[in-house]
């Protein structure tokens, strides 16, 4: 079984990748990883993201976490972003410092739902974005992204979700994320399917 250090401070990611190992044990009959979260070591070292990208800002998280690790160890980085179409893919990159402190997910849910206020029902397409970095031993690098399309809607709706999920309705779906139990939300997320690619490059690689 491999194991892999999660470099993020955020304790619902941490909760988010317990569970879509849980879901990936059921698939194989086995536990084929282990995740042990950045806390469980002092918590992960401050970073910048300002690489300008998802996955710079990811890859700048994961060489965080590395230098407080075994030079053979694994480390798995995440950084996503919600893109909506009518703020010109606003806040993408930036969605963890939207309203301007970083991780205050009420103030960039709330800042989200102001700036779309005017916006017509028609009109409110966004995709969340996630970007999956595993880095390894000697700088080995591999990177699974995947978007998951939808629409906002005007108020809030649910509290099983956190940052911009309670308004995010996948396309297809009646639910926003924060309605959905975490094995229906697992399927549909942009975390959920890049996760699905990592899991298919461990079983290829054996």
């Amino acid at each position: 079984m491999k194991r892999f250090f999660l470099a993020s401070n955020s304790v619902h990611k941490a909760r988010e990748f317990s569970a879509l190992v849980e879901v990936s044990a059921k698939t194989t009959g086995t536990p084929v990883i282990e995740i042990i979260s950045a806390s469980s070591m002092g918590g992960l070292p401050p970073v910048r993201e300002d690489a300008g990208t998802l996955a710079g800002n990811a890859r700048q998280k994961a060489i965080a976490l590395q230098g407080r690790l075994p030079l053979d160890a694994w480390v798995l980085a995440d950084d996503s972003g919600l893109f909506v179409d009518a703020l010109f893919g606003a806040p993408g990159v930036d969605s963890a410092i939207f309203a301007g402190t970083h991780g205050d997910d009420a103030a960039n849910l709330q800042k989200l739902i102001g700036e779309m206020r005017r916006i017509p029902v028609t009109e409110r397409s966004a995709r969340f974005v996630c970007v999956l970095m595993v880095r390894g031993p000697q700088g080995i690098e591999k990177v699974f992204e995947a978007a998951c399309a939808g629409t906002l809607l005007i108020e809030p709706r649910g509290t099983k979700g956190f940052g911009y999920d309670p308004i995010f309705v996948p396309n297809g779906c009646d639910q926003a994320l924060a309605e959905m139990e975490p094995k229906v939300k697992n399927q549909l997320s942009h975390r959920g399917l890049a996760w699905t690619k990592f899991m298919r490059w461990l079983e290829e690689c054996g």
